[in-house]
């Protein structure tokens, strides 16, 4: 019996949104565990990362911290094109990075409103 459709759709978006974050997270090391940090090889490593990033298809996303790793790493793909200094597009990366991961666990922790009334026990 062939899986349905339904299956086949969700099985691609965790592919496509595996190997989103894949790429994300090698570009990631690369900008922070290189010494010698230089833009020809970060315009490798981003081509080599495209490599397993383009044999997947892509797929549309909908949720927002997925929207925006999607946005982040079209980014970087494009910076890899930019004039700027390898410091420069290190600093927008990781800049990125941390507003998405906050945004991330902005969404994951609520703070309780009212704290303290869970507390209280009437008197």
């Amino acid at each position: 019996m062939a899986a349905s459709q339904k299956v086949i759709d969700s099985s691609n978006r965790l592919r496509y949104i595996r190997a989103l974050e894949r790429f994300h997270k090698s570009i990631l090391s690369y900008l922070n565990n290189t010494p010698e940090l230089s833009t020809k090889g970060f315009s490798k490593k981003i081509d080599n990362a495209l490599k397993l990033l383009n044999r997947i298809d892509e797929i549309d996303l909908y949720k927002g911290e997925l929207k925006d790793l999607q946005t982040l790493v079209k980014k970087i793909v494009s910076l890899k094109e930019s004039e700027k200094s390898i410091e420069d597009i290190k600093d927008e990366i990781l800049h990125e990075t941390n507003q998405l991961d906050k945004n991330k666990n902005a969404r994951r922790y609520k703070k309780d409103k009212h704290a303290n009334s869970k507390y209280d026990d009437g008197n």
